[in-house]
């Protein structure tokens, strides 16, 4: 464990050294920037874990939802969401290549499709197959309306600010 941790320490200052050198200079930068970040979104996944399988609850209510995948893909699409709106706002390229970095990295690392088709999979040969789908909508549904409120409100309030500041 010793080693693998001073493994991952070493490629993590050799990430931000080519980070620095490359920030300025390189469109390929936030590679880099995800080559730092990524551990972390893997990590957070691999804590969510746990929360497979155990329900909601001391009774265990809709234990069949793997909540941990559920949890860490709209979280992951909620994040999405907020940096895709503080990228319209900011609009520097330095912004861009950070938000980037963190979308490719922590955010690609803490999603999950593999997981979730697994899941998916698993459910759908069970005996209760139309959990499966009940499972995918409640994923997709979650993701797309609270990625859309995350998105949108702030557009729409700074533009309502804008109309009556011209006004």
């Amino acid at each position: 464990m010793v080693v693998l941790l001073l493994v991952l320490g070493f490629l993590w200052c050799v990430s931000g050294v080519l980070m620095i050198s490359e920030f300025k200079n390189d469109e390929n930068s936030f590679l880099w920037i995800a080559c730092i970040v990524g551990p972390l979104g893997v990590w957070i996944r691999w804590l969510l874990a746990p929360l497979n399988r155990h329900g909601l609850g001391s009774r265990g209510l809709l234990n069949w939802i793997p909540f941990g995948t559920l949890i860490a893909n709209v979280s992951a699409a909620c994040i999405m969401a907020a940096l895709a709106t503080t990228k319209i706002y900011v609009n520097t390229r330095d912004c861009d290549t950070i938000i980037k970095g963190i979308q490719f990295g922590l955010l690609g690392c803490l999603s999950t499709v593999s997981t979730f088709v697994a899941e998916f999979n698993e459910m759908r040969e069970s005996m209760h197959p139309w959990r499966a789908y009940v499972y995918t909508v409640i994923t997709i549904c979650s993701s797309f309306f609270l990625g859309i409120l995350i998105f949108c409100i702030p557009i729409w309030r700074i533009d309502d600010g804008l109309r009556n500041f011209e006004n």
